[in-house]
Order: structure tokens, then sequence, then C-alpha cells
């Protein structure tokens, strides 16, 4: 069972045991594609980061993390609609989630 709770500015996020070794590489990959969708925006390659959203979008919830697939929804929308502005307000606040999440197995 997953579930989410915020406690003193942390995520909690319960997850399936199942899932111990697969979660720590999925969110250092989340984190790298932050600094690569900054370069993309650079170069303006809102096609790219239209995808890399879209694959947020489907795979955050998967991993029980339904802000990533939230914020990957909004930064496929940016992206479709050449939004800078809003892909950089988006990077920055999975950013800030990844930063708080905590995993908690059982």
């Amino acid at each position: 069972m997953i579930q989410q709770g915020k406690e003193k500015g942390k995520i909690i996020i319960h997850a399936d045991i199942d899932l111990e070794d697969l979660i720590p590489g999925f969110l250092n990959n989340q984190l790298r594609d932050t600094t690569r969708m900054v370069e993309l925006l650079d170069s303006a390659d809102y096609l790219t980061i239209q995808r890399m959203g879209h694959s947020m979008k489907g795979s955050g919830g998967g991993y029980g993390f339904e802000e990533i697939t939230a914020i990957g929804m909004r930064i496929e929308s940016a992206a479709g609609e050449e939004d800078a502005a809003e892909i950089r307000r988006q990077v920055e606040a999975l950013r800030d989630y990844l930063k708080r999440v905590e995993v908690i197995y059982d």
C-alpha cells in the first residue's frame, strides 16, 4: 500500500517493500532529468521536454509518487505551449519535492 502524508516539511511516501530496490534509482533519474530539462530549455527543445513530461506523468504513479505524475502533466502541457517560465517553475517544484520526499518501505 502506498500512502502520502506531510510531516515537518518532509513528504512521507509509504511504498511496498518489493519496490525498495527500484525507487532510489527512479528518484535519482527524476533529479537528473531536472538538469536535462533546463539544458533543453536553453536550446528551446520543447518537443523533448514534452516527451520527458509525458514519461514522468506515466511513471510517477506506478511507483506511488502521484505528485511526480502531476508535475509531469504540467511540464508536458507547458512544453506543448512553449511556456519556458512554467517549465522552470515545474522543474523547481520537482526539485523541491525530491529534496523533501522520504520513502518508508512496509
